[in-house]
């Protein structure tokens, strides 16, 4: 009997440790197979900044393809903005997550934005978020990611 709990609660814990898997790791292994490799920073407010992080993505897509290229961008900082709920840029995000380009947001400066505005700042649904900004792209690019800051 006690091993037939211990079992059922091991499952249980197995389930809650896939469902809590971050979202930017299942996407990682989703291009694996990727020839090219890059992670853009945004850390500008600027949103012609913005816009051109999203521009280089794309000229990124259409130089390699999508089966051929893992793009990464990392939001942290007042650029974290690009990745707001209802920035004027949802559409392109949208379109650029459906052709594989993933987003991540720091979550220092989801908790630092959230504090100093005093409302909790919702992202974007696409963006994955964790520890920090900076310590994400240190991750890519230990694994052989391009960064690069348009």
């Amino acid at each position: 009997m006690k091993l037939r709990k211990l079992m059922k609660l091991g499952s249980f814990f197995l389930l809650l440790y896939a469902l809590a898997t971050p979202l930017h790791a299942l996407a990682q292994e989703e291009k694996a197979f990727a020839e090219h490799k890059f992670v853009l920073q945004i850390s500008d407010m600027d949103p012609s900044k913005q816009t051109l992080v999203l521009n280089v993505a794309n000229n990124i897509l259409k130089a390699y393809g999508t089966d051929q290229v893992d793009v990464e961008i990392v939001a942290f900082g007042p650029g974290l903005r690009l990745l707001f709920e209802g920035n004027a840029n949802e559409g392109r995000i949208d379109g650029l997550a459906q052709s594989g380009v993933r987003f991540f947001a720091c979550q220092n400066t989801i908790n630092n934005m959230s504090n100093t505005l005093g409302t909790p700042v919702k992202v974007n649904s696409h963006a994955s978020s964790g520890k920090g900004g900076i310590v994400r792209i240190k991750e890519l690019v230990d694994q052989g990611y391009m960064l690069a800051k348009p």
